[in-house]
């Protein structure tokens, strides 16, 4: 029986090879589609998951408000390791992390210096993650001063002949690190990647008591087997009560208790996150790397189930459509005694044929596709063709496609009255029309509202390149780590500037762009003790440190005062505040020569120390410029007069580019021989902060036409069925002297108001979705009208387009042979 379904199936399939081929293609792209984003929603939620105590393992997190104050970060202070464990029973171990970024590295003997990604970690590293050491002691690894573990990768880099253990290499800060471990490279699949782990102990900050100033860390809790998260965050609020709140009460005075603090309006609160969880769930500052985005996940998952359902919704209306010319197989088999469930198999039998061919052509579309999805998503996913599971996967998905396709076809199908059918008086009635219609508007809703996602996100986009930054960010190249050159770093700057093609430039590690070096401070309004200060008054701001070239390099406008000049010597303790930062500090009247203070020094301990106050006297305020991405409001920041080596950065003239770079290479192989010279254009580290919309922007035009592709072939092939069906009235229409157009607009017309309905349902979904993924930007362009007109008109054009090639096929045809045997 089933040899008979196969054989009977097959060659219904061939007999109609034109909706075998549209059905075929729609449904392979769909399964090609779905299936590629199936493998990006899986590598997305395995981040991580290779820790065999994961579920115990939690990132400690900060949220701290005061004034116009708001951090909320990924970090904590190094003495909380100590204390928790000193207070919290239920917590196994603690490791701490700060990230030290790309450092030089050389072997001792050796003079290339090649830059990897160090952090300094605590001997509990293994004992909390799971990384295998394939070489060493993982519990005596970090507990020296000059101890170093290295990933097996370094180890085959730095020491090729093998036995890495007990070797040293020398780091950036030219001392000696000898290797006491090697441990497997970490997966990548991991919120976190290092190169090399030195011992946290050689760190000064380590042995800081603070907890409301100085440098911050990364700390990971592994808590005991049973022990309840909930129950131990409950336990933070008197956590800060005993900790915290005496040391802000020592800096600024007054009776502190955390219920006061809350109460005018501030937070301090300690949370935890599951290790699991930081990909794809946390965006705070200071994560390690930029993670992924849970909602992205969602995001893309609807539109692979959407853009299957379309593929589904053309195999359900070609095959509803086509009922007239199977009514009479139908009947026929009724008559010769088949019943109604042998028929259903029948029909679910070429559903499966169908279906298998698909996917089999699917995995084939999948498998060139995927280098083009992974280069847009910035991805290394691959099909797992070596793994059995996959294909039984495959063949179950295909089971409940070809179910979820062929179910509604085969029952409707297999309902016909065989005496109403063999006396044709088939009726195919107004249900069939209804449903064959909405799935029609269905399909096009979808490919509507993912043109008009592509559309506003390439708005938003064009808004952020267009937009005054408050800075010049073209024709900027930076060259990157120059304290490489130690000493040399201003002969490098004065013999790179007697080039005429190079303008200007100035040194500083602070970049107007994520990824330059960040530091802040709080400062108050000079004039009041700070043990009489309210915390309200009290403001955070950034503060960089600069050279007299800074503002002219970057073209930064003044709105009052002056920039920092040589003939100054008072500009040592001045200090040059952006627009925001006044209206923070709540300055009225003319700023300048009015002072701002902080803490200018530290207790042992770490804490910040009263009796220490620095005063910086305002000489000028810059025209607020955007320094991180347009999703973040300006935040208050202040320059001051002070080195900072960590890139040179040159105005040049656009046209001589390549000069520039050739004149600056030279130079610095000539003055840092043994480190690499590296540099990159301002507008393309500009550029970088938005890779993950850019990349958004091309996946959903990519998703969008496909889901047009596949609406519009099965819109190809109902046109053709259409034409085909009202073959007789076309003849009688031509032979009346009806023209080729109004033939055209006739068979046009209904799918054309189905096409406009779907447009009006997709313009609410639309608008919603974008006007949410708009609120991340503080600065946002209006997605108006012209969009959604755009979109409209492009889907209905495309649409017209696809139906009229079937529309004046047929109204070219003959009358004579189709009114021929009338």
């Amino acid at each position: 029986m089933i040899r008979s379904y196969i054989l009977t199936a097959f060659r219904a399939l061939r007999k109609q090879r034109f909706y075998t081929f549209i059905n075929i293609a729609g449904l392979s792209v769909g399964i090609a589609a779905c299936l590629v984003i199936l493998l990006f929603v899986v590598n997305e939620f395995n981040y991580d998951r290779y820790h065999t105590k994961g579920d115990r393992i939690y990132r400690l997190n900060t949220e701290i408000k005061f004034g116009s104050n708001h951090f909320q970060v990924a970090t904590g202070y190094p003495v909380m390791a100590e204390l928790f464990k000193q207070n919290y029973p239920e917590i196994e171990s603690i490791v701490r992390f700060r990230d030290w970024g790309k450092r030089y590295v050389r072997q001792v003997n050796g003079h290339e210096k090649t830059r990897e990604n160090v952090v300094w970690a605590d001997s509990t590293f293994f004992d909390v993650f799971s990384i295998p050491v394939l070489e060493g002691n993982p519990h005596q690894a970090l507990r020296d001063l000059n101890s170093l573990a290295i990933s097996r990768k370094m180890a085959q880099k730095y020491f090729p002949a093998g036995n890495a253990l007990g070797q040293s290499l020398i780091l950036e800060d030219n001392s000696l690190y000898k290797v006491t471990a090697v441990y497997e490279d970490i997966p990548a699949r991991s919120h976190f990647h290092f190169d090399m782990l030195r011992a946290f102990v050689g760190l000064e900050d380590a042995k800081s008591a603070t907890l409301i100033g100085g440098s911050e860390s990364h700390l990971y809790i592994l808590l005991k087997k049973g022990a309840r998260v909930e129950q131990l965050e409950s336990k933070f609020s008197a956590f800060i009560e005993k900790y915290v709140m005496p040391q802000i009460a020592d800096a600024v005075g007054g009776d502190q208790t955390l219920e006061k603090f809350h109460a005018a309006g501030n937070i301090w609160e300690y949370t935890l996150t599951n290790v699991k969880d930081i990909h794809l769930n946390s965006s705070r500052a200071g994560e390690f790397e930029p993670n992924g985005n849970i909602t992205y996940v969602y995001l893309f998952s609807a539109i692979a189930i959407f853009i299957l359902i379309i593929a589904c919704i053309n195999f359900m209306n070609l095959s509803t459509a086509r009922s007239a010319s199977r009514a009479r197989e139908v009947g026929v088999r009724k008559v010769m005694g088949s019943l109604r469930s042998q028929l259903i198999k029948q029909f679910l039998a070429e559903s499966f044929m169908l279906t298998l061919f698909s996917f089999a052509l699917a995995i084939m579309i999948a498998y060139f596709f995927l280098p083009v999805f992974n280069t847009l998503a910035d991805k290394q996913l691959s099909l797992p063709l070596d793994q059995l599971w996959f294909y039984g996967l495959l063949l179950i998905t295909s089971m409940v496609v070809a179910v979820m396709a062929g179910l509604y076809p085969a029952f409707f199908l297999s309902a016909f009255k065989p005496t109403a059918v063999l006396k044709g008086k088939l009726a195919l009635g107004l249900k069939s029309g209804l449903v064959r219609s909405g799935l029609v508007v269905f399909q096009f809703v979808v490919s509507i509202f993912l043109m008009i996602a592509t559309l506003a996100v390439n708005q938003q986009l064009n808004f952020i390149q267009s937009k005054r930054l408050g800075f010049e960010k073209d024709q900027l190249i930076v060259v990157k780590e120059a304290y490489a050159l130690g000493n040399n770093i201003k002969p490098f700057k004065e013999e790179a500037l007697r080039n005429s093609s190079i303008n200007s430039g100035t040194i500083s590690g602070y970049l107007p762009v994520a990824g330059g070096w960040r530091t802040s401070d709080t400062y108050w309004k000079d004039g009041v003790l700070p043990t009489q200060t309210n915390l309200k008054d009290m403001v955070n701001i950034q503060t960089w440190q600069i050279d007299l070239d800074y503002l002219k390099t970057f073209k930064m406008k003044m709105k009052y005062g002056r920039a920092f000049s040589a003939d100054f010597l008072s500009d040592s303790t001045a200090v040059i505040l952006n627009e925001t930062a006044i209206s923070h500090f709540k300055i009225e009247g003319d700023p300048i020569g009015k002072k701002i203070s902080h803490f200018g020094g530290q207790r042992p301990d770490g804490s910040p120390d009263p009796t220490k106050i620095e005063a910086w006297t305002i000489i000028g305020v810059v025209e607020d410029f955007h320094f991180e991405s347009l999703k973040n409001d300006i935040s208050p920041l202040g320059f001051q007069l002070r080195k900072s080596n960590g890139n040179v950065i040159f105005r040049f003239e656009a046209a001589k580019a390549s000069d520039v770079i050739t004149t600056l290479e030279k130079t610095w192989k000539r003055l840092a021989p043994d480190s690499p010279f590296q540099y990159s254009f301002l507008d393309e580290d500009f550029g970088r902060m938005y890779s993950t919309e850019y990349r958004l922007g091309k996946i959903f035009a990519l998703f969008a036409v496909l889901a047009i592709v596949i609406a519009c072939l099965g819109l190809f092939a109902l046109t053709a069925f259409t034409a085909e069906q009202r073959t007789k009235e076309i003849g009688i229409r031509k032979a009346l002297g009806a023209s080729i157009n109004t033939i055209v607009l006739l068979l046009s017309k209904d799918f054309s108001r189905l096409i406009l309905i779907a447009f009006i349902l997709a313009i609410p979904l639309a608008w919603y979705s974008v006007d949410q993924w708009l609120e991340s930007y503080a600065y946002k362009t209006e997605i108006g009208i012209p969009v959604y007109a755009v979109a409209g008109g492009l889907t209905l054009l495309i649409s017209f387009a696809t139906m009229s090639y079937q529309s004046i096929k047929a109204a070219n045809g003959n009358p004579i042979d189709s009114l021929r045997s009338e």
